[in-house]
């Protein structure tokens, strides 16, 4: 398995793929122009990182990264927002591989930390996550105000 860093000027359709499969999960529908669309607008400028795990010419997951700041630390941060691997390729070590260049992603960045978030019902990330050394935040409180756009 190799891992390949996308940018604006590749081809990105198996990105959105993965993408929109990830979205579904998540109970979205499916609509892989905006998955193309968006993620061709976020590499194209620079707001986030995109890898994907691929083998024998098969695409076996993605993550994205976005950066951010965090200003008690006085250091940039990053938030792991998609990962995704297919289903046929879960347990082959996909994830853990995604996770350590998102940890190789922070380092070289000098980032103070890594965020990420999941459902609270999605035990198998979890477990793969606390394998892995992420660690469930019990000192902070996360909360959402939706906009409705």
């Amino acid at each position: 398995m190799k891992l390949r860093e996308l940018h604006a000027h590749d081809q990105i359709d198996a990105a959105a793929k993965l993408f929109d499969a990830y979205r579904q999960f998540y109970d979205q529908p499916s609509d892989l122009t905006a998955c193309r669309t968006w993620l061709h607008m976020r590499l194209s400028s620079g707001q986030s990182r995109v890898f994907l795990a691929e083998s024998g010419g098969e695409v076996l997951g993605f993550m994205q990264m976005y950066p951010g700041f965090c200003s008690v630390a006085l250091a940039p941060i990053w938030t792991l927002y998609d990962l995704y691997v297919t289903p046929a390729a879960r347990g082959q070590g996909v994830a853990g591989a995604l996770l350590e260049q998102a940890r190789q992603v922070g380092k070289q960045s000098g980032a103070a930390y890594l965020q990420l978030s999941t459902a609270h019902d999605n035990h198998a990330a979890q477990s793969v996550y606390e394998a892995h050394g992420w660690q469930w935040d019990t000192v902070f409180r996360t909360y959402t105000l939706s906009l409705d756009v």
